[in-house]
């Protein structure tokens, strides 16, 4: 469970001269984060969104992030865990770290992966922070242990600080059960708050979890709402269900598919989709479930779902595939655990809106995700017999289905544009780190 000896060395040293002054308004931008592409899936897809974004709108981006390992758990191919090394993605540089992946990431193993990047990053954001002298400094949790990094670089370089948090990772830890001592909750929540007080701003993907920051001291006017995002353009709805991928898994015309794509984790409560899928199996009811994925939970989903002719599994798919993908569905499934409540605001949210089909949410009234949902589907507690019936009502209703899918893509178009989300990105970053050039 050790992070690898390869964290006790220093990272390959910066090699690239300093850049001279960017033309124009363009700033530095320096992200410290985890996950980054090739990652397709969670928070990889925004900071790799962000950074190449930032880049087409005349700024200068540099990344430190670790290597690509997720949701499967191990490093991919042609990168490493235990070395310093670097690449250009797109036209960006990023930085890898040597990171501890654990084959059964358990609460504490979990807990020495984060910390590995931490120990890792930090030597690599401040050698970049030096040459590089950014704006600003942007660090995204989880992990958190990557806040420590950004304060560093930011410390060398006279740069703003930015922390953004796409899920309460402390929280979660112990409200889903993965870690227990109160005596480390209290420590971990009391090292949060003084983390936090540290950064200029610190942002949350939803209303709900930007006022929980403010329960956590954020003061105001630091706390601000910085939301995930969909493509519209790339994200079309397609006319009808009956794409290639029903031609390849031999879905006939007349049934209803419900889909779940994205990470097979523990906080999802995949769980409840096995019960899903033997309740409409009892009612016979013409609806196939095409679950699509990868992650530590997969292979018991696979063993509850087994003998259910109904259920189809698909790994993780393409990205280029998205868009067919998520058209296939007549219906989206989101099962999440009600622990996780206005803890984090699932990222696959936005593209089944984009899609203009339904959505079927695990998600207590009142809640953040509730409100997202409202309007656009059905928001229903987090059983499994509570997400079959509405399933099935939906399955049974076209026109409904229609109408909310439209409504769906409707609010994509209005609050989750992503032009608009980075725009507002860009003007916040502009007032905080106005005068530190």
């Amino acid at each position: 469970m050790s992070p690898p000896a390869a964290l006790l060395e220093r990272p390959e040293p910066v090699t690239e001269a300093a850049e001279g002054p960017l033309p124009g308004p363009g700033r530095r931008i320096l992200i410290v984060a985890l996950n980054y592409a090739p990652e397709l899936v969670g928070c990889a897809k925004y900071t790799t969104e962000l950074a190449e974004d930032l880049l087409a709108r005349g700024h200068a981006v540099e990344v430190v992030a670790g290597p690509p390992y997720y949701p499967a758990w191990e490093v991919s191919a042609g990168h490493s865990g235990a070395r310093w090394s670097r690449e250009v993605v797109n036209g960006i540089p990023v930085h890898r770290t040597p990171l501890y992946v654990p084959r059964q990431p358990t609460g504490v193993r979990r807990v020495a992966h984060l910390a590995s990047f931490g120990l890792a990053a930090a030597p690599a954001a401040v050698a970049v922070a030096r040459r590089f002298r950014p704006d600003l400094v942007f660090a995204v949790a989880p992990t958190l242990t990557a806040a420590g990094a950004a304060l560093a670089a930011a410390r060398v370089s006279g740069a703003a600080r930015w922390l953004h948090i796409q899920d309460f990772e402390v929280d979660a830890a112990f409200d889903l059960g993965l870690l227990r001592n109160r005596r480390v909750r209290g420590a971990a929540l009391g090292l949060e708050r003084r983390v936090l007080s540290r950064f200029d701003r610190v942002s949350s993907i939803s209303p709900a979890m930007v006022e929980r920051l403010a329960a956590k001291g954020v003061v105001p006017g630091r706390a601000v709402e910085f939301r995930n995002w969909v493509d519209v353009d790339a994200v079309r709805v397609l006319p009808d269900s009956h794409t290639a991928y029903r031609r390849e898994l031999g879905l006939p015309a007349d049934r209803v598919v419900a889909l779940y794509s994205g990470n097979m984790a523990g906080k999802q409560g995949l769980e409840a989709l096995a019960e899903v899928a033997a309740r409409l199996r009892a009612a016979d009811a013409p609806v196939s479930l095409l679950l699509c994925g990868d992650g530590p939970a997969r292979a018991a989903l696979e063993t509850a779902c087994a003998g259910i002719d109904s259920v189809r599994f698909l790994p993780l798919q393409p990205l280029a595939r998205l868009e067919e993908l998520l058209g296939t569905a007549d219906i989206h499934l989101l099962p999440q655990r009600p622990e996780a409540a206005d803890l984090v605001l699932p990222s696959k949210l936005t593209g089944m809106l984009a899609s203009g089909r339904p959505v079927v949410a695990m998600a207590e009234p009142g809640s953040g995700l509730a409100r997202e949902v409202e309007g656009c589907g059905l928001a229903v507690p987090a059983t499994g017999p509570a997400m079959a019936e509405a399933v099935l009502a939906l399955a049974a209703d076209p026109a409904r289905r229609a109408a909310l899918g439209a409504a769906g893509r409707a609010r994509a178009e209005t609050r989750w544009k992503k032009a608009a989300v980075i725009g507002g990105f860009e003007a916040e970053m502009a007032a905080v780190a106005g005068g530190r050039r």
